[in-house]
């Protein structure tokens, strides 16, 4: 499992901008099954995505790919980890053991 930290590095209007592209990128990935989270950080200087069942070679590529990313408005700091409690009821992919 994977924690996407973004941070914006462009103003807002920049940010903005690429929103609607960004969106259609996310929900390309949550159909995938990549991506079981996202959302904005409060204040909103970025956002977070969680992300499963997915090899950190693979996920790179596919951030590389965001419109965030394409248009140089976020820079992203990745953290792997592995959930070992989840909350009764929670249900995630299993991760790809590697």
């Amino acid at each position: 499992m994977y924690v996407i930290n973004l941070s914006y590095i462009a103003s807002l209007e920049r940010v903005d901008d690429a929103l609607d592209a960004h969106r259609a990128f996310l929900d390309e990935q949550f159909a995938a099954g990549v991506f079981v989270a996202a959302g904005p950080k409060v204040p909103r200087d970025g956002g977070v995505i969680l992300a499963v069942g997915i090899e950190r070679e693979k996920l790179d590529a596919i951030l590389a790919a965001d419109p965030f990313a394409v248009q140089q408005v976020a820079r992203y700091d990745v953290t792997e980890f592995k959930a070992t409690r989840l909350a009764p009821g929670l249900n995630l992919p299993m991760p790809i053991e590697g």
